[in-house]
Parts: C-alpha cells; structure tokens; sequence
C-alpha cells in the first residue's frame, strides 16, 4: 500500500513554540500523515502545567489571534490598521468574520485538494542593464575626479 509515514525536518528554523513550521506539522498530520511529534511546541501548550489546551490552537489556526491584532490596531492607530489590512478592507473582511473565511477555505481545499494551475513567469523586458565600461573609460573617468579634485584644491590655496 501506500505509505504515509513522515518525518518533519525543520533545517536551520528556529523550533520556537508556536512557530510556523508545527502549524504545517499539524496540517500534515490532520490531513491523514503519520508523523511522530508531540504537542509540546504547538500553540496552546502551557510548559508550566504540562497541559495542551486544543481550543487556544483551533483559535490560533481559525485566525483569532489576526482577529484581535485587527480590532487593536482599528481602536489605537487607524491609519495603520487602513494600511496593513487594506486588502481586508476591500473584500469587506472584518475581524468576527476571519474564522468563518478560513473555514470556507479549509472547505474548498478538502473538495480539490490538487494545487491550482501556476501563471506563467514574463520578466519585464523594458529593463536594461547599463553596459560595463572598457578599462580605458574608467580610468579616464578616474583621471577627470583626479583632475577635479586638483583644480579644487588648488583654487582653496590660492583663497
């Protein structure tokens, strides 16, 4: 049959609790993938009790702590909150209404889970890159600062 056993290699990420890497774990071993690991380094997990509290991490995945970041910044500093969810703003997303835009997301990834058709990459092709000069303009360009430089110091000695 198929196998659906895995191992998270993390590489030179940090492993911080809460860190994003543990939120693709936990969408792997959602998602039906046998992966060893713990609840230690999930959001919601209390070292000082040794408990994992599961909704603080369903809150966590939902958005809610986006949410609340949102509703702060609209109360302290409009201007930012504009800025940095004006794409939010936009679509008419607000803040009570982030969990039910994830689960309509997690929705449409369960009925086709195959990733969408990628648009093809066009560079611009308006840029052009300055051409290298020959080792004889630079050095006249050298010489001409030089000469510059000369005639200003000169022009201070005679002052």
């Amino acid at each position: 049959g198929v196998q659906t056993c895995a191992l998270l290699d993390v590489g030179c990420k940090t492993t911080s609790t809460g860190c994003r890497i543990f939120g693709a774990l936990k969408g792997a071993a959602d998602g039906g993938l046998d992966i060893p690991h713990s609840e230690k380094r999930f959001p919601g997990y209390d070292r000082d009790s040794k408990e994992y509290d599961a909704d603080m991490h369903r809150e966590r995945i939902f958005g809610g702590h986006v949410g609340e970041y949102m509703e702060y910044l609209e109360e302290e500093d409009n201007t930012k909150y504009q800025q940095q969810f004006a794409s939010y703003l936009a679509e008419d997303i607000e803040a009570d209404g982030l969990e039910e835009l994830y689960e309509g997301v997690h929705e449409k990834i369960r009925e086709d889970p195959s990733a969408s058709e990628k648009k093809a990459f066009t560079p611009d092709k308006s840029f052009k890159r300055k051409v290298k000069k020959t080792l004889a303009e630079r050095k006249a360009d050298v010489q001409a600062k030089k000469d510059a430089k000369n005639a200003e110091l000169e022009e201070d000695d005679d002052e």
